[in-house]
Parts: structure tokens; sequence; C-alpha cells
């Protein structure tokens, strides 16, 4: 068990550089002579076509809303795995995190709102500060070695799990466009197949993975977005041991995926949502209520909503501090907690998808900037308050 975390979390960390790597060519692109290739690529139109049914997006939509399903479908997948045998099903572990989560969510969306008040395209964005990207946190947390505790390491993965619950929840009930009752009812149908397979005992992942296919083309077309299969598919992913191959079909799953969503699908994402051209960009408009809001809800939103309702749950007896870790180890984790990147890039998209939003870009300077003050922030505040 202690192996197969150290393996996630090194993999996680990999991935964070990785991330960091694709934002800074993506925004080299956007910012130099080929910015017009790199607009080109993003438009490149792709067709789908089978009788009548047709999917007709640009690449960038295909990003978006196609490979970001897997990787939402692998967030679910481990949720599933946490909350039956992991950290997360020992409640009296998931006390702090859960206290933590909830604080880092309201706290910056209430800041975001405070300072966009009265402009109701601005609003829709009140969830991009609310995330946190597990992947470039645990990477910050990688360049301070040995000197991190496993139970801090532990609490913010624990914390960002729950975030990310979070914002599914979030995307399902406020980022869903108008609604085809027609669409949706093949979803559903597609939720009842796999809840009787499921029920039939079927271990093979081909009638699971097939059915899933077709509830994301369906969502698709209903306006619920289609991301949110992934994760519905994954709470029906076996996790008993197939006695045939003697393997758990959604550890075994979760496995196969790691590489590819990390390495792959993320950095993808990061380089074809995070380039962002400055040029012609005045300064009221770089200092804009949106990128302040964001930034502002990162930096200073997330550090007093995770760490005021961690510090209010344990002096109330709810929650306890985790072991070998002290007060200012909790506060470093989270100024960490403020980067926001992946997640609130993909929210970012959803609030501002219209292409003539005037705040399509600006967002994404408050997510950049925000995120790299809170890592800087947080990765000095962790070495000079950790033991050598």
């Amino acid at each position: 068990m202690i192996d197969s975390i150290k393996d996630f979390l090194k993999l996680e960390s990999a991935s964070g550089i990785l991330l960091i790597i694709a934002a800074v060519i993506a925004l080299l692109f956007a910012n130099s002579p080929l910015s017009d290739v790199y607009d080109a690529l993003l438009n490149i139109p792709v067709h789908i076509r089978i009788g009548a049914f047709e999917i007709a997006k640009p690449l960038l939509l295909w990003i978006n809303d196609g490979l970001m399903a897997v990787f939402f479908f692998l967030i679910g997948l481990e949720l599933k795995r946490e909350f039956i045998e992991g950290e997360l099903s020992d409640l009296q572990k998931i006390a702090l995190p859960a206290i933590g989560a909830v604080g880092g969510m309201a706290v910056p969306a209430a800041i975001y709102l405070l300072i966009n008040r009265g402009d109701e395209l601005a609003t829709s964005g009140w969830a991009i500060p609310a995330a946190t990207d597990i992947a470039f946190a645990l990477g910050i947390l990688a360049l301070l070695g040995s000197r991190v505790p496993t139970q801090l390491k532990v609490f913010l993965v624990s914390l960002a799990i729950f975030d990310d619950i979070g914002a599914i929840v979030i995307i399902a009930l406020f980022y869903t466009s108008d609604v085809s009752l027609a669409a949706l009812s093949g979803a559903l149908a597609c939720l009842v197949a796999l809840a009787l397979i499921h029920w039939r005992g079927v271990k093979r992942l081909s009638p699971y993975l097939l059915i899933g296919l077709i509830m994301w083309a369906s969502l698709l077309k209903s306006g619920v977005h289609a991301t949110l299969a992934g994760v519905l598919l994954a709470m029906f992913i076996p996790i008993k041991e197939d006695p045939e191959t003697g393997e758990s079909p959604l550890r075994r799953l979760e496995h196969d995926l790691h590489g590819s969503v990390s390495f792959v699908i993320l950095p993808l994402f990061a380089f074809v949502n995070a380039g962002v051209s400055l040029q012609g960009m005045t300064m009221s408009q770089l200092l804009g209520p949106v990128p302040v809001g964001i930034a502002l809800g990162l930096v200073l939103g997330k550090q007093i909503g995770v760490f005021g309702l961690c510090w209010l749950g344990i002096k109330l007896g709810i929650a306890r501090l985790p072991q070998n870790v002290n007060w200012s180890h909790l506060y470093g984790v989270s100024i960490l907690c403020g980067i926001g990147f992946t997640m609130s890039l993909f929210i970012g998209s959803l609030a501002f998808e219209q292409a003539d939003s005037p705040y399509l870009y600006q967002d994404r300077l408050g997510i950049l900037g925000g995120s790299f003050i809170s890592a800087v922030m947080g990765y000095f505040w962790l070495r000079k308050t950790l033991p050598d």
C-alpha cells in the first residue's frame, strides 16, 4: 500500500512539471509570430458522423469535452476506490480535508463575487478560483524532497479529492446549457444498462466502456457537460477481483490510465488552454475585476478558507491535526491549494465559452498569475518551516 502511494505521488509530481512546460510553450506560441499557427491548430474542424448522428467540433473542444472526460473518468475511479477501501473510508481521517475543502471552495468564490458584483456575465465565473490542481501542488511538494511528512501529502491529496467532488457537482448544477430531453433520456438509459450489468456481476470492461461511450455522446448532445459521463461510468466499474484473472477491474483500469492522463491528456489540455495573447491587452484589462478576482480568490481565498476552516474544525474537536504535521505545515499546504490551474482553466472555459466573451482570455491571466504566486509562496513557506 505504501509503495503504491509513493508511486502515485511520484507520477503526479512529474505530471505537474510537464504541465508547467506545456503552459509555458502555449504562452510562447500565443505571443510569437507562430500565434496564427497556434490558433489555426486549436480551430481545426473534426467531424464524426454515423448515419444521422454527427459530432462536429474544433480540435480545442474535442480535447476539452472528449479527452477531459477520460480525466474525469480517472478521478471517478480514484474517488470510488478511496471511499471504499482507501484513506477516505476512515471517517476520522476525512474530517479535516473535507472541512478544508469546503472552506477552500467557499471563500475564494465569495472573494470573486465581491469583486465582480454587479456584472452578471463576470459573476458566472465565480467557481473558477474554487479549484485546486493536485498535480501542480504535489509537484511543488516534490521539490522539498523527503522533508515533507507523508501525512502532509496524504492530507493534500485527500483535500484535492473533496475539491474535485465539489467541482464535479458545480459543473453539473451550474454549467449546464439548455437540456435536450431526448438526448438526456439516452444517457439515463445508459445508466440503467450500467447498473444492470454491474448487478449481474459482469467483470469484463468492454461492455462498461462501450455503454460509457454511448452515454458520453448522449450527454454531449443533451446540454449536460459530457465530461460528467466519465465520473458516472467510473461509479459502476467493479472493484472486486475478477475470479478468472485475480485482478480488480477498477484497479487495473486506474493503473493503465494514469500514464496517459498524466503525461498526455493533461499537458495537451494545458497547451491548448493556457495560450493567452497579451498583444493589444491594456492595463485595465490585465488588472480588471475578473483576473484580479480570480487571482485574489486563489492566493488569499484558498489559504484563508482552507486554513481557517481547518483551524476552526480542530478547535471545535471535529477534526485533528495529522501525525507529524504542525500548524505551519498546514498553512503552507493551504497556500499551495491556491494552485488552481487545470480545473480552474476547465471551469473558465465553461463559464466564458462564448467566443465573443470579453472575459474569455482575461480569466486565464488570473488563473496563471494566482497559481504562480501561490506556488512560489507555498514553496518558500514550507522550505522555511519544514525540518531539515
